[in-house]
């Protein structure tokens, strides 16, 4: 069982990849193979929108990184997906390597019947989290992966979602920050449930097919 982490942060090793890390941890400690990939160590071109990959299922670009992590992406059971709310979306990074994952979706849905999931990060308490969320699940989805989240299912439900915030509180009208997203208690519960909810999933669909 592998299950494959992708960053889409701009700042490489900071709140997303530890919320990812997280989940990661969790996995593997039930047995999976895990890995993390951090998209700012790769070189990925914009789509051209050449539509070539409307015929076959492969990209125009050949000179740069995608087709490693096309690759990476093919051989993973599971997919989660970080990037920090830039705008109440995904950053740059992130749309980037979601442009440019087409080619594994117009002719066919390569990465059908995997299992996904997502998680993400803001300064505010309410800065965009649920639209980021939801961008990258809608994205797993149209690849036609399962799409998970991080509720447990043997208590009450405290998250559906990971989503961390480095705003702890406000007192006296001014903000008080957290140093990382370490310190926000849901958001690290909700990451490492994901990680063991990925596990489950994809064990039960494993005895399916």
């Amino acid at each position: 069982m592998k299950i494959l982490a992708i960053n889409g942060s701009h700042r490489k090793g900071k709140n997303t990849a530890a919320l990812l890390n997280l989940a990661l941890e969790e996995a593997a400690a039930l047995g999976a193979s895990t890995e993390l990939l951090e998209l700012s160590d790769y070189t990925i071109k914009l789509c051209l929108s050449c539509n070539k990959c409307l015929g076959k299922p492969q990209c125009s670009i050949a000179d740069d990184d995608m087709a490693v992590l096309g690759g990476k992406l093919l051989e993973a059971d599971g997919i989660i997906l970080g990037s920090p709310v830039y705008w109440a979306n995904v950053s740059t990074l992130m749309k980037n390597f979601m442009d440019r994952t087409r080619y594994l979706h117009m002719v066919g849905n390569m990465l059908a019947g995997k299992v996904g999931g997502a998680v993400t990060n803001a300064g505010l308490r309410n800065g965009g989290q649920e639209a980021t969320l939801r961008i990258m699940e809608f994205f797993l989805a149209a690849q036609g992966l399962h799409v998970i989240d991080s509720r447990n299912q043997e208590g009450p439900i405290m998250t559906s979602g990971v989503a961390g915030s480095l705003m702890a509180d406000i007192k006296e009208g001014k903000v008080v920050w957290r140093r990382s997203v370490m310190e926000d208690e849901g958001a690290v519960m909700a990451a490492k449930q994901l990680g063991r909810n990925m596990v489950a999933a994809i064990k039960s669909l494993k005895k399916t097919t």
